[in-house]
């Protein structure tokens, strides 16, 4: 990094931790099928129908964890096409896998950061929604500047969404909710979903995340968070 460049603020931090043999094995021979090999695109956007072999919605989701939700998702919405960035590598591994055995045939991975993807990849009015379920709340004070949901952050995703796409934000932190709903009120190309049929729905469906258990396991209120892209 050049002196005097401005270090960009992360919103995770890596811990890999121990892959399975069964995780590695699927990074090797699984990416071809249900990756994205972003040297092949030479910086071109992403072509969904192409991607996907068909034009069908396509919902992104940020930090899919290991990836229990997102395939019981796919299998729920087998018309959606789903596009999964997680960047801890055993996820990705172990959604593989379930995408293999399964027969998952909707789902596309990236282990790749996000914002990176996001600028520079991701066509502009090109998502149907974009989903973040459980991010770290980084409820240290010191920390809050590394939560991904921040005002810049949210204007490349409205930059992406389609004119009535979704932003669903969940999470189990009330500090955060209150923080995610101040952030998303202050952007003028969004409107809260509240009372929305489009909410109803979005929550009902959505299965339980491990993090969400761990949470209720604490005691924790669930918030779910809807902002729809205006017009």
């Amino acid at each position: 990094m050049a002196i005097g460049q401005k270090r960009s603020i992360r919103s995770y931090v890596l811990r890999q931790g121990r892959m399975t043999e069964a995780q590695k094995n699927s990074i090797t021979t699984l990416m071809p099928k249900y990756g994205i090999n972003l040297d092949e695109l030479n910086d071109r956007k992403f072509d969904f129908t192409s991607i996907f072999g068909r034009k069908s919605d396509t919902i992104l989701e940020i930090g899919f964890g290991m990836g229990q939700s997102l395939a019981q998702m796919a299998l729920d919405n087998p018309d959606t096409n789903y596009l999964g960035i997680e960047v801890h590598q055993p996820g990705v591994g172990r959604l593989m896998n379930q995408l293999e055995t399964d027969e998952i045939k909707n789902v596309r991975l990236l282990n790749e950061d996000a914002v990176l993807i996001l600028k520079k990849y991701v066509e502009d009015k090109s998502l149907s929604g974009v989903q973040i379920f459980f991010p770290d709340p980084w409820p240290k004070k010191k920390h809050n500047k590394r939560r991904i949901i921040q005002s810049e952050f949210i204007k490349h995703i409205i930059g992406k969404l389609k004119p009535g796409g979704f932003i669903h934000v969940a999470t189990d932190w009330a500090p955060y909710a209150e923080h995610i709903i101040e952030v998303l009120n202050n952007e003028s190309g969004l409107s809260s979903g509240e009372e929305s049929s489009l909410k109803h729905h979005l929550v009902g469906s959505r299965p339980d995340t491990r993090f969400e258990n761990r949470g209720k396991k604490l005691g924790h209120a669930i918030c779910d968070v809807v902002y729809i892209r205006n017009n």
